[in-house]
């Protein structure tokens, strides 16, 4: 991939193996200034590690990984890098306004700490030690010790992790106040809800390998944007994958799931068939398109069988609608 100056994040043929594991598999991203990127994956699936390349934190076997332009560590030690990590132990005997105050102290140009600890949502919590504080309530530190030091680009490991309904949804809309300033931001998640719902852009990653790059609406079209259901009523489902815009068949006792690329000629040829009894035409679920994405077969399966995985999505321009402003799992 070309960098330029709008590039925040860069991974160009970036491979990190730990023995005969191959966690991050020759990755290709740029990550543009001001976009907030969603990061996907199912335990073991590189994102932790992926995570560690962009911070430094390890050295890629091959390739080369870029933040700003620089190297990571050298980007971290000028501040321009706020993380939110899940492994980040509360200090203890410290209040949540002194832990703050330190880590902002450390940063050229911090961001005032009350202004952290308001869009963290624990400004009633500056006098109350870390270590006496409930798991949400932690994370929510960890949010603000992230932002003391007013990063450009703010990577965070499953942020909402321990929080409840409101404090999640307190959490999203801070997100996007710092977001609309200008900045970057990564963040993994498991809740596909939130990826589809925050970030401009979901990057699936499967078997230390890109399986999908684009928006939430772009994966459910790639992995087949639509489902058809019908009864079988004792039909054999012979030749229903060979149905025009049928990817996958899925045969769940006398009822049938396809995968349709053009839900309007499936239903068509059905109805041919005199196969539409128990009819239903649904569109395909963010949940849909990632099983499909990361099913087995899946990224790095060859050619020609019939993995949906390894699909590269339109790169930024028109077909990919960007927002004003910006915004470790263990292998």
């Amino acid at each position: 991939m070309t960098q330029t100056d709008n590039t925040a994040v860069s991974f160009t043929g970036a491979v990190k193996t730990y023995g005969a594991v191959r966690a991050v598999d020759g990755v290709d991203l740029d990550i543009g200034r001001g976009e907030t990127v969603a990061l996907l994956g199912r335990n073991g699936a590189g994102k932790s590690t992926a995570i560690g390349l962009l911070l430094g934190l390890h050295e890629p076997d091959s390739g080369v990984v870029a933040l700003f332009g620089a190297a990571p560590e050298r980007s971290v030690r000028a501040g321009r890098v706020g993380a939110m990590l899940q492994d980040a132990r509360p200090a203890p005997r410290v209040t949540v306004g002194e832990l703050v105050t330190f880590v902002a102290s450390r940063y050229p140009a911090p961001m005032p700490v009350a202004r952290a600890l308001e869009l963290a949502g624990i400004a009633d919590l500056a006098g109350r030690r870390v270590d006496r504080l409930s798991g949400g309530q932690v994370q929510r530190v960890r949010f603000a010790v992230a932002l003391a030091g007013d990063p450009a680009l703010l990577v965070l490991d499953e942020p909402t992790a321990a929080l409840d309904v409101a404090a999640r949804h307190a959490f999203w809309e801070s997100m996007r106040a710092y977001a609309r300033r200008g900045h970057t931001v990564l963040f993994s998640t498991h809740y596909l809800e939130e990826a589809d719902a925050h970030a401009d852009r979901i990057v699936v990653i499967d078997r230390g390998r890109i399986a999908a790059d684009g928006t939430g609406e772009q994966l459910r079209r790639a992995a087949g944007g639509n489902l058809v259901c019908v009864d079988l009523a004792g039909r054999e489902p012979n030749g229903l994958a060979l149905l025009p815009g049928v990817r996958s068949v899925e045969v769940h006792g006398d009822r049938v799931r396809l995968r349709t690329d053009d839900s309007d000629a499936t239903v068509i040829a059905l109805a041919e068939a005199g196969a539409i009894r128990g009819l239903e035409v649904a569109q395909a679920s963010l949940d849909d398109a990632f099983l499909a994405l990361t099913a087995d077969g899946g990224a790095g399966a060859p050619k020609g069988s019939g993995a949906v995985s390894g699909m590269r999505l339109p790169p930024r321009g028109r077909d990919r609608p960007q927002r004003t402003g910006g915004r470790k799992e263990t292998v």
